[in-house]
C-alpha cells in the first residue's frame, strides 16, 4: 500500500467518526432512548420524538455533548441546570443526560459492535508496518470503549479524545483550539524516547477540514475511506 505522507512525517492522527468507525448512529439511537424518556415525562404520551436521522446533526455535530443537550432542550422550550460531570446518569440536569447516553452507548456497542471501515483499518496496520507512530482523536470521552468493540485498541500509540480535552480545558472541534494543540498533547503523552527533543511532523486524514486548523497539503488526499469522504490531509511541524 501506497501510505502517501512525505518522508519527513513521523506520525500519522487518526479521526474516530467517519474515518475509522461509523458510530454515528449507535449516538443518534442511545440520544434518542435518553431524550425520548425524558420528553415522554415532560410532554406526555403525546410527545414529539427525538429525530435521530437529523437531530444528532443538527444538536451535536460539532459541539461538545453538554452543549448539544442545551440546544436541543432550548428547541423544546425544556430547562434543565447543567449540574456537575459527576452527576447520576439521569434526566434532570443537562450532565446528568450525558452521562445517561454514555451508558446507553456503552450498551449498545457491546451489544451490538462497531462498524469500522476496512480500508481505514488497513492504511492504520500499513502505517504502523512502516514505523509510523499512531493516535486516534475524538471529542468523545468514549473512544477507548470504541475503540475496544472494534478490536482497534492495540493500533494506536496514543489517544487524543474527550477525556484529555477536558482535562486540558480544550473545547472540541470545529474550534481551532483543539486541533492546534494536538501535536503538543500527542508529544506529552507518547513520552516516547526514540523521537524525543525531535523536530518531527504529523498527519492527519479527516473526513472534514477544521476550521482555523492546520493549513491544508494542495494535492494530497487519504485512502480509502477518506478519499470517499472527500477530506484533506492537514500537516504541521512542531519543535519538543
Amino acid at each position: 500500500m501506497t501510505l502517501g505522507p512525505p518522508a519527513a512525517i513521523r506520525a500519522c492522527l487518526f479521526d474516530l467518526d467517519g474515518v475509522i468507525t461509523d458510530t454515528t448512529s449507535l449516538y443518534a439511537a442511545a440520544w434518542k432512548e435518553a431524550f425520548d424518556t425524558l420528553l415522554q415525562q415532560h410532554e406526555g404520551e403525546g410527545f414529539r420524538p427525538f429525530a435521530a436521522d437529523t437531530g444528532y446533526d443538527e444538536f451535536f455535530d460539532g459541539r461538545s455533548s453538554a452543549e448539544g443537550v442545551r440546544c436541543f432542550l432550548s428547541s423544546r422550550g425544556i430547562e434543565r441546570p447543567d449540574g456537575s460531570p459527576d452527576d447520576p446518569p439521569g434526566p434532570d440536569t443537562v450532565y446528568g443526560l450525558v452521562r445517561w447516553k454514555n451508558s446507553l452507548f456503552e450498551a449498545r456497542t457491546r451489544s451490538q459492535g462497531v462498524q469500522v471501515y476496512q480500508d481505514t483499518m488497513a492504511y492504520v496496520m500499513a502505517a504502523r508496518d512502516s514505523g509510523l507512530l499512531t493516535a486516534v482523536v475524538a471529542s468523545s470521552a468514549n473512544c477507548r470503549e470504541i475503540l475496544r468493540a472494534a478490536r482497534m485498541e492495540t493500533l494506536f500509540d496514543a489517544w487524543i479524545d474527550g477525556v484529555v480535552a477536558a482535562s486540558r480545558n480544550l473545547r472540541g472541534k470545529p474550534h481551532p483550539t483543539h486541533s492546534w494543540q494536538l501535536p503538543a498533547i500527542w508529544a506529552s503523552t507518547l513520552h516516547s524516547a526514540r523521537y524525543s527533543r525531535t523536530r518531527r511532523q504529523a498527519w492527519t486524514p479527516d473526513d472534514r477540514v477544521t476550521s482555523g486548523g492546520w493549513s491544508a497539503s494542495p494535492g494530497q488526499s487519504a485512502p480509502g475511506r477518506c478519499a470517499r469522504m472527500a477530506p484533506m490531509w492537514s500537516s504541521k511541524t512542531w519543535e519538543t
